[in-house]
């Protein structure tokens, strides 16, 4: 169960790596990556983004890119958010494949 503080800075980080990954997206051409969910830890020292990725044939093209490039979206981060953290989490990147999981299932019910 997540305090207060750990819900605020959740909520924060969902949106600003949600930005950061809207401007990420815009330099591939066709590619949307989306914050479906983030789970920091209880001392804010690490924080898991899940990410949706479409289209998901370049999913995994996409994801090891943004994996590489981990350093860079964490400075970003940082400087966004540099007045109201003292300290930047660490990024650890999930694919979310939850709605591949829904689109799935979604097809063996129609069938």
């Amino acid at each position: 169960m997540q305090t207060g503080r750990e819900e605020k800075v959740t909520r924060m980080l969902q949106k600003e790596l949600g930005e950061i990954f809207l401007l990420y997206a815009r330099q591939q051409n066709g590619i949307m990556v989306s914050v479906t969910d983030v789970r920091v830890s209880p001392d804010l020292s690490v924080a898991k983004a899940y990410l949706s990725i479409f289209p998901k044939e370049k999913a995994k093209d996409v994801f090891s890119v943004i994996t590489l490039d981990n350093k860079s979206i964490r400075f970003e981060l940082g400087k966004r958010v540099r007045h109201l953290l003292r300290i930047v989490p660490e990024l650890v990147f999930i694919l979310d494949d939850s709605l591949d999981y829904l689109e799935k299932i979604d097809e063996l019910l129609k069938k």
